[in-house]
């Protein structure tokens, strides 16, 4: 039998124990995957920022507006090629599990800023010429069944119009394609305008700005002398490239990375103590066993390999199956935060996977050393005795 065979064959003395473990395992490594997943896509902008964008937001709080007048002043500053505007306007279309981001925009200005984004010129001039026009994304379409020329009633949850109606009334006017379909969130737009004219509240006001620059590499430069023009304003700014921006806007939500970890470290702590344990149970069942081993000639060395060779090989093959089965999960996780959050691009990062492995096999040396050296100071005698 060869040496792996032997370590497997030992492990199925318990059969029932070591799948258990192995269960235990694999579902603590499909957490590190899942989680690690998540905070690595939520720490990163991906492809939809683009280098010579920079976002302009209230300097204090990302809840606040900022008056609309701010874009003439923004637009004049040295190296500023255009700016446009958006507003976080929420809602609610059907009920709160379907979310998806609900922006009102300037139709032609915020095609021109995002050109990674593809719209036919006759729904860009559709969505432009009505007044309560609006486009969504072609997945949108899809999911909900959606037609141009369809009316599209969101429940507003925090700008209702003035006469206190709280469902708004979009026309569908058409669809955009992002050009890139895991770089670009899902976003329903609609007219400013109308959202000027209708709200209750708000008018005159943007959520922040998006601008366009000349120079990326003057980006902190134009930067500085954006947030100059308001510093002892009423409505002081904090400009940023979208890199930041979206990073900020993420850390929002919490800091995903610490969470993600904090719970990781709680969960394999758990597994370095459950594994220990059933190693070293196995070890004291086996003690005439290995004492057999060493006298049939089998230097210390090797069986304390073998004892070894178990535990990396039971976390070893858990971590290799539970990154496996969160390999399969990930886009159902992608999917699902689609539909809860209105975004996509989420996909499992190759280093998750292989820090994964690396972990597995480390928590393996970890709970095996101890069995390991044990087993290699045993002598026959003395295991004869306990035994």
């Amino acid at each position: 039998m060869s040496p792996v065979g032997l370590v497997w064959a030992n492990l199925h003395r318990r059969p029932v124990r070591t799948y258990l473990t192995l269960f235990s395992v694999l579902v603590a490594f499909l957490l590190f995957t899942m989680l690690r997943t998540m905070a690595v896509w939520f720490t990163s902008t991906g492809d939809s920022t683009a280098a010579n964008r920079l976002v302009v937001a209230a300097k204090y709080s990302m809840i606040e507006s900022l008056p609309i007048n701010q874009r003439s002043a923004i637009l004049a500053v040295d190296g500023v090629e255009a700016v446009t505007h958006q507003t976080w306007f929420g809602g609610i279309y059907q009920d709160s599990s379907q979310f998806f981001p609900k922006f009102p925009v300037e139709p032609r200005a915020y095609f021109d800023m995002y050109p990674e984004i593809a719209i036919a010129p006759e729904h860009l001039d559709a969505f432009a010429n009505t007044r309560t026009g609006a486009v969504a994304p072609a997945a949108l379409l899809e999911k909900f069944g959606w037609s141009v020329g369809d009316k599209i009633p969101i429940e507003a949850d925090i700008y209702p119009q003035q006469d206190g109606n709280r469902l708004w009334e979009f026309d569908l006017v058409g669809s955009y394609r992002p050009k890139d379909e895991d770089s670009v969130q899902q976003i329903f737009l609609f007219h400013y305008d109308y959202f000027n004219e209708a709200a209750a509240f708000g008018s005159g006001a943007v959520g922040w700005y998006t601008v366009r620059i000349a120079d990326p590499d003057r980006a902190p430069e134009i930067a500085s002398a954006i947030d100059g023009l308001f510093e002892n304003s009423q409505n002081p700014t904090k400009t940023a490239t979208e890199d930041e921006f979206a990073r900020a806007f993420a850390a929002q939500i919490g800091d995903i990375r610490l969470i993600a970890n904090s719970i990781l470290s709680a969960v394999f702590f758990t597994i370095l103590v459950l594994t220990a344990v059933v190693m070293h149970w196995a070890f004291r069942e086996r003690i005439a066993e290995l004492a057999v081993l060493k006298t049939l000639g089998f230097s210390d060395g090797r069986v304390a390999v073998f004892v070894l060779g178990e535990s990396v090989l039971l976390c070893g093959l858990g971590g290799l199956l539970g990154v496996g089965v969160g390999l399969l999960f990930t886009p159902v996780l992608s999917t699902v935060v689609a539909q809860q959050m209105g975004l996509s691009g989420m996909s499992l990062d190759w280093n998750t996977v292989l820090h994964g492995l690396g972990i597995a096999v480390l928590l393996g040396a970890l709970v095996g050393v101890a069995p390991a050296l044990l087993a290699r100071r045993l002598t026959i005698a003395e295991a004869l005795r306990r035994s």
